[in-house]
């Protein structure tokens, strides 16, 4: 306990209690009994009482008995001691938790025991805990938000491609060897199906400014919207760092150019964002099909090529079609 002789301990505690007030923190003075003496209107305000009906008595009249009992606990280790304490409070009240760091000074101000003075001061902390625990609960739901989306997006790319690695949807052989399929099936059933080929527009100038990262990215997107937009039995392959090849099973030039001019407004409108920057992107797309383009997977792949060229020769942003030529092919009939 602070000793101080009693012709300075009125003025210098008065003092104390001034200072304290304002820096709008809880403030109040007890008897060596725990009886208040006084207590601002902060501390008043908390008890639930005006400041005068605290005089004289202990927070046993005041407060729960479990919430009295931990402050006369701290009370009593104040008055033994021979420097400041310090202790955390935290009380369940009707509007809520709050938290408090209790600072208590002893000090005797005359013989006996019975003299002591106990001046507490409380800085409420809930504010600040609450705040700290807010970033720290955002902080794990990002970390598990994050953890969540890598593996949905491994799942995504086992499903749309089992057999390759996660830069692409289907290896550039397994795509042929499914061409090759849809092209003996439909020649026995007398059927069409497409061959489209999808480029990312100004790839070139999306490199250059914001790095091949940024092409990744914008091409993992297009990727997801082709795998959204198409169908188990169609085929998707990467063949190339802006490309997809994609093959859609029974499907004509008019209804391929459907879809694909449909996937090419979802990519005009979709954004991604790379290392902090919003990034737009078009793509252009060249479709051909059999039979009517031609009847030969060569044939139909460097028809698509030319439509896809069509394309970017004409501003890119659009959907091309292979020219359908003129005159029977031999062999090529549909029903």
């Amino acid at each position: 306990m602070t000793e101080m002789s009693p012709a300075l301990s009125l003025p210098l505690i008065n003092a104390l209690l001034v200072l304290l007030d304002a820096r709008g923190v809880l403030v109040a003075v007890k008897d060596a009994a725990g009886r208040y003496l006084y207590a601002n209107s902060r501390y008043a305000a908390f008890v639930g009482r005006a400041a005068d009906d605290l005089i004289g008595h202990s927070d046993l009249d005041l407060m729960p008995q479990a919430d009295a009992a931990a402050l006369r606990a701290a009370d009593q280790r104040a008055l033994t001691a021979s420097a400041p304490s310090d202790d955390e409070h935290r009380f369940e009240r009707v509007d809520g938790k709050h938290e408090f760091h209790a600072s208590r000074l002893a000090i005797d101000i005359g013989p006996g025991p019975a003299s002591g003075l106990i001046c507490l001061w409380w800085d409420e902390t809930t504010s600040r805990h609450d705040h700290a625990r807010t970033v720290e609960q955002l902080q794990l739901a990002l970390a598990q938000i994050e953890r969540q989306q890598g593996v949905m997006d491994k799942l995504a790319a086992q499903k749309a491609a089992p057999t390759a690695p996660s830069t692409e949807l289907f290896r550039s052989e397994h795509f042929e060897e499914h061409a090759r399929r849809e092209l003996d099936l439909s020649s026995r059933e007398h059927r069409e199906f497409a061959v489209v080929l999808m480029t990312l527009d100004r790839a070139a100038q999306l490199d250059a400014r914001f790095g091949a990262g940024a092409v990744k990215r914008v091409m993992d997107a297009v990727g997801q919207i082709l795998r959204t937009n198409t169908r188990a039995m169609d085929v998707i392959t990467r063949v190339g760092a802006d490309r997809y090849a994609i093959l859609l099973s029974g499907v004509g030039l008019a209804t391929a150019h459907t879809r694909m001019e449909q996937m090419r407004r979802q990519c005009a409108t979709h954004i991604v964002v790379h290392d902090s920057h919003p990034l737009g992107f078009e793509v252009s797309v060249g479709i051909a099909s059999f039979p009517h383009t031609a009847d030969k997977l060569e044939a139909l792949s460097q028809a698509a090529e030319t439509a896809l060229l069509e394309a970017a020769r004409r501003g890119g942003n659009r959907v091309a079609l292979a020219p359908i030529p003129l005159g029977p092919r031999p062999g090529v009939a549909i029903a």
